[in-house]
């Protein structure tokens, strides 16, 4: 309303269209992840155009089916339509978006994620009238095989090509050959890139998530690192077993249920002349600041997981958006660190920091 409590219906019919608009950015969203769980985006990007009737022949799916999808994804404009031939396609640009794994513009691990998040909406709910939160324990394998796949896009073309040679004194740790620890490891792409590009280090991460240390474990395996690269389940807020060179956390530290003390014991188990590295969530500290796209979906990641999760076993709670830049330097000198640098990158998702004893 106006500041004299009039109706301004200009507005309210704008606001209308906004909702209506995000409605159907939600729906287009599912029939995208089923586009990405079924393998759809990928045939139209590798075998090219075709009608409902060639893409059911090419996939062995349900053709009525591909019919009402192909309709959703062209009206959405994710696909072109040629409606003499009546037949789909996948523009070039939009398949870096959709169809190439592990590229860096990839989304698909997203895809995952998201039904794995709307699937403990009840338990959310629950949480809003009675407190707590959703443990990890309560997600389907969706979430954790989407988080692979998103990470692994991070770690793929920004890792070794922007972050590392951002950061010269821990490149020169590695090159040299050094003791690297990673806290909250997931399934240890981070660890695996590095063991790869820097051999002469050993490696060890650290997640207290059992099931991910496993698959962590076989991934090493498969990548043939093994030699030099382990994984253990453990909460690292009790302390480390061990000292390091470099430590790092990769979107982590806003999720856990202690972030002070996870920082403290970081900083203990770092040898002199040791480097931690920290990438966390881009955002201000200030909600004006965070009104945008990206500002509004952190929100609702941090409900429907980060926040949930860290809640779950009465945690702090930071949530997607509660490390920022001036609680990461405030948590940093408490937990002991001398200084705190950011590493000067344009991302719009993450921050990344290096501390110093």
């Amino acid at each position: 309303m106006s500041e004299t409590g009039a109706l301004d219906q200009v507005r309210q019919e704008k606001f209308v269209g906004k909702v209506v608009e995000q409605i159907s950015g939600t729906m287009t969203t599912l029939l995208a992840a089923i586009g990405d769980r079924l393998g759809l985006f990928k045939n139209l990007a590798e075998q090219g155009p075709a009608t409902s009737t060639e893409l059911a022949s090419r996939t062995k799916l349900n053709e009525r089916y591909l019919r009402e999808w192909l309709g959703g994804m062209a009206t959405a404009g994710y696909l072109n339509y040629d409606a003499p031939a009546k037949r789909f396609s996948l523009p070039v640009e939009h398949a870096s978006v959709l169809a190439q794994e592990n590229g860096p513009f990839f989304v698909g691990g997203i895809y995952q994620m998201l039904p794995a998040q709307a699937g403990v909406f009840d338990r959310v709910v629950n949480a809003f009238r009675n407190g707590g939160g959703v443990p990890q324990s309560q997600y389907t394998d969706m979430m954790w095989d989407g988080l692979e796949r998103l990470t692994s896009t991070w770690f793929e073309n920004l890792m070794l090509q922007q972050w590392i040679p951002a950061m010269p004194d821990v490149k020169a740790h590695l090159e040299r050959g050094c003791d690297v620890a990673d806290v909250g490891c997931g399934r240890g792409r981070a660890m695996i890139k590095l063991a790869q590009a820097f051999p002469r280090s050993r490696y060890v991460g650290y997640d207290n998530f059992g099931p991910t240390v496993a698959r962590a474990t076989d991934n090493a395996r498969e990548a043939g690192v093994s030699d030099r690269v382990r994984f253990e389940e453990r909460d690292v807020s009790e302390g480390l077993p061990a000292e390091f060179d470099v430590i790092t956390t990769f979107d982590v530290v806003h999720d856990a249920v202690d972030p002070l003390q996870l920082l403290r014991s970081v900083r203990r188990a770092l040898r002199p002349g040791g480097i931690y590295v920290c990438l966390d969530i881009n955002c201000s500290d200030k909600l004006e600041e965070n009104a945008h796209p990206l500002g509004a979906m952190f929100h609702g990641v941090s409900v429907f997981y980060c926040m949930t999760t860290s809640l779950a076993n009465n945690g702090e709670g930071l949530g997607t958006l509660g490390f920022h830049e001036p609680k990461v330097r405030e948590l940093c000198e408490k937990a002991g660190f001398s200084s705190v640098r950011r590493v000067p990158l344009e991302n719009p998702f993450n921050i990344l920091y290096e501390a110093k004893p």
